[in-house]
């Protein structure tokens, strides 16, 4: 009898450990998702993604203040300027966009590139910065926007980098600055892939 009572607690602890385990597994993963690995992203996930208003984005010349209404339903590709000077790297970043727009092919419709100024910019200076590409909306974002943009960069936002904000007005995703345009394309092309929207 003692033996058949051992018996069943035993069966009782592995039934117990059995339906315990995977719950206490399941909850370790969830709070560190790094480590299962096998990120597909290049760039770095903005957790949680950070919406914007289209009114967030002030344009700061004729032609963006007319095509600014192209933001919503389209995946933008933005370009931060944090300074007043756009240095080798800012204008190499810009310079990237543009032919990283052009490498989607077919799916180039379904994006938009934007130039944000985070402080202002004479307008003569700030042609400089992107030259004769005029296609390129370019902003001044409200107060409200910068104060985000600080956050998601914890105060530091570098020269040349990159975001990504999905066609709800979400930023989405960052690239440091010297980001490689492969990189990007290979995100995008798996964002516009899956998205139902934009």
């Amino acid at each position: 009898m003692n033996k058949q009572l051992r018996n069943n607690r035993i069966l009782i602890v592995v039934i117990f450990a059995m339906s315990i385990i995977p719950v206490m597994i399941a909850w370790l993963i969830f709070h560190n998702p790094s480590w299962l690995g096998g990120q597909t992203n290049l760039g770095q996930l903005i957790i949680p993604p950070v919406p914007t208003e289209r009114t967030d984005f002030h344009g700061i010349d004729q032609f963006s203040k007319e095509n600014m209404k192209e933001l919503p339903g389209h995946w933008v590709i933005i370009n931060l300027i944090p300074k007043q000077e756009c240095a080798a790297i800012c204008k190499e970043a810009i310079y990237k966009t543009k032919q990283l727009r052009l490498m989607l092919n077919k799916e180039l419709v379904r994006t938009r590139r934007l130039v944000i100024l985070l402080v202002g910019v004479d307008a003569e200076v700030a042609k400089s910065f992107w030259g004769t590409d005029s296609r390129l909306l370019r902003a001044m974002p409200t107060n409200d926007l910068a104060k985000k943009l600080l956050k998601i960069r914890k105060g530091v936002v570098l020269d040349g980098m990159l975001m990504i904000m999905d066609p709800l007005g979400n930023l989405m995703m960052q690239y440091e600055p010297g980001f490689d345009p492969y990189d990007v394309k290979k995100d995008l092309k798996k964002l516009l892939k899956i998205s139902q929207i934009g």
